[in-house]
């Protein structure tokens, strides 16, 4: 998708849902309060109301209930196109992110779109205004600004294409709109990289450096010219020479889901199913994108395991949450510290109008270590005298165990394809348990 040189405003078309008025009178304060049931039929009246005007888009990533109420469904880009296509379409709710919001209304108003409807333009509304994304977050206009301010001083910018992804705010769209660069989606990245080499010597590649790194590899490119450029660092952290002798200068950036699928998890999935698939999206980290059978975007991932010879076994990138259930209404939730917050801001968003729950960090309170490895079993039938045979503690299950004077929470878990458990302690027997291991 490449820009035009003027800078779009189009994040002035986005308004909260309460801004909006609708046929079917309802009044908003109280929403929340309300059933599914309820809603369901509130949002039934909504479209039957406003018929053909109304589109809903549905992210692959949202929960069937929002999914129930979409029109169309897919990726981000592919959303957006699909909503511009339409003729008749004058309100779009996307159901996803900021940034995707604002794809869809770049590009259903369009110049030669806004003239086929007679200047009237489509109005975009994100139902929650706080929904964001960690890796768009990752690159700020200001900060991209000051990025090609500190390049110019090295070498000259008008040698450098911007490249941003299209994960990305719409300003950093604009900013690249402006220098002559383009924008990608991770479908078309090693395509988008060819053609920029083609016009200058140079690409800086933002917010995302695993996706830019894998393209840039595929075309053959070395990784010791494929830099990254810290934002936080005079000069982005790097050398004259380095800078100088990059093909692509890498943003400091990644999404904070695929950064957690790790080589540790392919390599256990193999050893356990030796004749199984692995398939990764390109925002994964380049080690693991290396050893996977197949890399490409969240449609391509969908489309290659629906069409997989039946029986097959796949390993697909995701979230190494762990989440265990320690009573009926009481629940473990593991997460790492960089998307912590994300995970918690996924729990608000998820939770039914009618639902209550109360969220306790524990981390300072529950320390943990890791007993991985063949004779880790041993170990710990040793020190606790119960059984942790297969069949008394499956993989994937979690209960408690008495070592030395402590009770200790343990989920059978492993990264590293042997076996292994992670042991949840009070802070107060941490060091008693690791004395008696």
């Amino acid at each position: 998708m490449s820009l035009p040189t003027v800078d779009p405003q189009p994040t002035d078309n986005l308004v909260p849902l309460a801004m909006t008025a609708s046929p079917a009178k309802f009044d908003l304060a109280p929403y929340k309060k309300l059933s599914p049931e309820e809603l369901n039929g509130r949002i039934t009246k909504v479209r039957e109301s406003l018929g053909e005007k109304l589109l809903i888009l549905g992210h692959h990533y949202q929960q069937d209930e929002v999914i129930r109420h979409a029109d169309l469904k897919g990726d981000s880009y592919q959303l957006s196109q699909m909503a511009a296509s339409s003729a008749s379409c004058e309100t779009i709710v996307f159901c996803g992110v900021h940034f995707m919001a604002e794809t869809a209304d770049i590009l259903s108003n369009r110049p030669e779109k806004l003239a086929e409807r007679k200047g009237r333009r489509v109005n975009v509304i994100l139902p929650d205004m706080a929904a964001g994304c960690s890796m768009a977050d990752m690159a700020a206009i200001a900060q991209v600004e000051a990025a090609w301010a500190d390049m110019s001083e090295v070498i000259d910018t008008k040698e450098v294409i911007p490249v941003t992804y299209i994960n990305s705010a719409a300003s950093l769209k604009a900013f690249c709109g402006r220098h002559g660069g383009i924008v990608c989606t991770s479908t078309n990245a090693p395509k988008i990289l060819e053609w920029s080499f083609k016009q200058r010597e140079k690409v800086l590649f933002f917010p995302d450096q695993n996706l830019g790194r894998w393209s840039g590899y595929k075309m053959g490119i070395p990784l010791d010219q494929m830099p990254i450029w810290d934002p936080d660092q005079p000069m982005g952290g790097l050398t004259i020479d380095q800078i100088k002798n990059a093909k692509i200068l890498l943003w400091k950036g990644h999404c904070a889901v695929h950064q957690m699928f790790r080589l540790q998890n392919i390599e256990h999935f193999r050893k356990l199913h030796p004749d199984g698939k692995v398939i990764s999206h390109p925002e994964a980290p380049f080690e693991v994108c290396l050893n996977s059978d197949f890399v490409g975007s969240t449609e391509y991932i969908l489309r290659t395991v629906s069409e997989a010879e039946p029986n097959t076994k796949w390993l697909v990138g995701t979230e190494l949450n762990l989440v265990t259930r320690l009573a009926e209404q009481k629940f473990l939730v593991v997460t790492g510290a960089v998307p912590q917050t994300r995970d918690m801001a996924w729990l608000k968003r998820h939770t039914p109008p009618d639902a209550h729950w109360v969220a306790t960090d524990i981390t300072s309170g529950l320390p943990m270590i890791a007993v991985m490895g063949p004779k880790s079993r041993a170990l710990l039938e040793k020190v606790s005298g119960a059984d942790l045979s297969n069949a008394a503690f499956p993989f994937g299950t979690s209960k408690e165990l008495e070592i030395g004077y402590a009770r200790v929470r343990a989920s059978r878990i492993t990264y590293v394809g042997e076996l292994g458990w992670e042991l949840y302690i009070p802070t107060e027997f941490t060091a008693h348990v690791f004395e008696v291991l």
